[in-house]
């Protein structure tokens, strides 16, 4: 009866390429890492991949084997935030905040920023508008579906969607505000917001 290797064991291949995706999960991850901290830093215009690819300690070959393109990086970098980001959100203990408070924290931080670069950048460059519009679909998805969640039952989708846009201002408007500013600007007025939803 032949033997089996230790290099042919099923085990051992199995461990093997366990190992191989990890390894391959945890290089995505860092590249996706660099390049929100790249795009909050320097913005999409002076992102570059080589930049991204020494900020993650990572060969120029590697980061253009898991994403050949700036677009496809920066893109898989946000919508890798928002998955991040959202299940922080809707780990938060509902009972002590409002639910509008909870969705004005999902823009906020460097989720916020990295997208509100590549949306600005989108607007004139064709190849990132295209490859945004897909993630722009999926965001809005993954808002809708923890937005449910968050404030429960009894609530529109068109008032869901109008807080979408409402807390999206929001974070926009920021950029010109102090955060204590912002902090009390928050505090007097979403909870009218809320008030009405509540009413609708």
């Amino acid at each position: 009866m032949p033997s089996v290797t230790p290099d042919t064991h099923p085990s051992t291949q199995s461990r093997q390429t366990r190992t191989q995706a990890e390894r391959t999960a945890t290089m995505r991850n860092t590249l996706l890492d660099a390049t929100v901290d790249s795009l909050v830093e320097l913005g999409y215009a002076r992102t570059t991949t080589q930049g991204i690819a020494r900020r993650a300690g990572v060969s120029r070959g590697a980061q253009l084997h898991h994403f050949p393109t700036k677009e496809s990086l920066v893109v898989a970098a946000v919508e890798h935030l928002v998955e991040k980001r959202m299940g922080e959100i809707l780990s938060v203990d509902k009972s002590r905040q409002r639910g509008i408070e909870i969705l004005a924290d999902a823009f906020s931080g460097p989720l916020f920023l990295a997208a509100l670069e590549l949306w600005v950048a989108a607007r004139t460059d064709p190849a990132l508008h295209e490859a945004m519009v897909p993630l722009e679909r999926k965001i809005t998805e993954t808002l809708h579906s923890g937005c449910s969640d968050v404030f429960g039952d009894g609530y529109t989708s068109e008032s869901i969607e109008l807080s979408i846009e409402l807390v999206r201002g929001f974070a926009v408007s920021a950029l010109f505000r102090s955060p204590d500013a912002d902090r009390a600007f928050r505090d007097r007025l979403l909870p009218v917001w809320e008030s009405k939803m509540e009413h609708s």
